[in-house]
């Protein structure tokens, strides 16, 4: 059974949004919610093996350093958030209780789940929560959350089950913004570099960029999750590798398969595909702040100067949707319906190209470790570029070490997002000009000024004139390319069910989530 659920009167959304979001993304999902197999009844025990990309050496157990799908899924294997996100894209309890906001929307109340007790045996109240969300706020922070929380004046104790959020102008979506998976509890005074949980297992052993080792917590709060006696967590970045694992049995569950071969794979015996269509997304990002890329002639022509049918049919191999230069997903009730879909147009790429007066090649850095397949994304891209007369150099970067040595310092870098639940989220994690996951160093104040006024705006009419303004603004001149939105796929062994298929960040919670059917 699943967390104990809000009275409806707390977890609808407060302002009517919610329930449109709920509704598209319920759309979203009937097809792949209607092909699952009714699952053989969950057993606990065994020992679970995930071989996952997007690892590092240089990764880090403080949440506040989590970038990639690796470290983010080691997360919640340890630590749990105050939200949930369901399937239909809606907050529910996690470690808080409920919710409640005041009728402006600029202070909430969380009630705090009581008895719920952290591996070194203390119970989690109010002073922790406290202390783990200032972890990610102040002028030195450098956690990935922090553009999400700058709306917080103030986080308060204000009982030992109770805290409260005073913030500095109306917002509805701030418990969407304390499911995110930097803002994991720990007790008060914790190191973050050595974290202590609420969550369903115990790290043991962290080799970073190699892999984790956790024991079942025996004291696991949340019923029906955490079914393993012990996880491991093995960092394949490789594609092949992965695959090769999961049909040997050396891996129960991978994620990112191959595109080209997920339909093999789904033939393959032994193993299983799993196909979760969502808001995630693949890039091409270019540093705004850099030449030649400051140039938005330039990036006009390299956004008009990519076939995106070609990169869905022949890298996602359908998997997927085309993209549109903005990061906001066509079931989010704000997404702009009005902008125009790019096509491959080499004409007008070409007139761009020629209006920057740019000359030489023009240098892509990419990996597989950026998302699979990206590599032979960028190979297709300089194809398509060479009939717009622009010279794509695609230099090929180590998989290790890519998200610390060329995300966000090279010029122009493969990338990848996994969507997050609500528009406000999306554009503050990547595209505010603070935030400190702002990949392409787009800054533009009026850009911001149109998020803090969607924020307080309580008029669901409104706010998505200002959220469409805001993704027309990054379509005109922001720094992504966005050929296409991808479906979340993954591969398990046969004998392996639970899978919760959430169409953001999906499957960072697999490890609570997954059981053997023939213990």
């Amino acid at each position: 059974m699943r967390t104990t659920r809000q009275p409806l009167s707390l977890r609808r959304r407060t302002f009517l949004q919610g329930s449109a979001l709920a509704g598209t993304a319920a759309l979203l999902l009937p097809g792949l919610m209607a092909s699952r197999v009714r699952a053989a009844a969950p057993k606990r025990g065994g020992h679970l093996v995930l071989a996952l990309d997007g690892a590092s050496a240089t990764d880090s157990l403080d949440p506040a350093t989590y970038t990639a799908t690796y470290m983010q899924t080691v997360g919640y294997q340890w630590g749990n958030c105050l939200v949930e996100i369901d399937e239909q894209v809606q907050p529910i309890p996690e470690l808080a209780e409920s919710w409640e906001p005041t009728p402006d929307a600029t202070k909430w109340v969380f009630k705090l789940r009581r008895g719920v007790t952290f591996h070194n045996g203390k119970e989690m109240d109010a002073e922790d929560v406290v202390y783990s969300i200032d972890h990610h706020r102040g002028p030195e922070s450098k956690s990935g959350a922090k553009g999400y929380l700058t709306m917080i004046k103030a986080v308060k104790a204000t009982d030992k089950y109770e805290v409260t959020f005073e913030l500095d102008s109306p917002y509805a979506d701030l418990p969407y913004v304390l499911s995110d998976y930097h803002l994991l509890i720990v007790p008060k005074g914790s190191d973050f570099t050595r974290p202590i949980g609420t969550g369903p297992f115990v790290i043991k052993e962290f080799e970073p960029g190699v892999r984790t080792f956790a024991e079942r917590n025996p004291n696991y709060w949340k019923e029906g999750r955490g079914w393993v006696d012990s996880i491991e967590t093995l960092a394949i970045n490789d594609p092949t590798a992965r695959i090769a694992a999961l049909q040997a049995g050396q891996a129960h569950f991978v994620n990112n398969p191959d595109p080209k071969t997920a339909k093999l794979l789904a033939r393959a015996p032994g193993v299983k595909l799993i196909d979760v269509p969502g808001a995630g997304h693949r890039t091409f990002a270019m540093r705004t702040d850099t030449p030649p890329f400051d140039n938005n002639h330039l990036r006009l022509a390299l956004k008009w100067g990519i076939d995106r049918e070609e990169i869905l049919t022949k890298v996602l191999n359908g998997f997927g949707r085309v993209g549109n230069d903005q990061p906001i997903p066509d079931f989010d009730p704000f997404f702009n319906r009005e902008l125009p879909q790019r096509t491959f147009d080499p004409e007008k790429a070409a007139f761009h190209w020629k209006k920057a007066d740019i000359t030489g090649k023009i240098p892509l850095h990419v990996a597989d470790a950026a998302w699979t397949g990206a590599v032979d994304a960028a190979q297709l891209y300089r194809e398509h570029l060479a009939k717009a007369g622009i010279e794509l150099e695609v230099v090929r970067e180590p998989n290790d070490g890519y998200w610390s040595n060329v995300w966000m310092k090279k010029p122009f870098v493969g990338s990848y997002w996994g969507g997050r639940p609500t528009a406000d989220l999306m554009l503050s994690v990547a595209y505010r000009s603070d935030a400190p996951w702002n990949e392409t160093f787009w800054k533009r104040p009026e850009f911001d000024r149109l998020l803090d006024q969607a924020r307080g705006e309580l008029d669901p009419n409104k706010r998505r004139e200002l959220y469409w303004e805001a993704q027309r603004m990054i379509w005109q001149e922001g720094g992504e390319v966005i050929p296409v939105f991808n479906n979340h796929l993954f591969g398990a062994r046969d004998n392996v069910d639970g899978f919760v298929p959430v169409p953001v960040l999906t499957g960072l919670r697999a490890a609570e989530q997954l059981y053997f059917t023939d213990r």
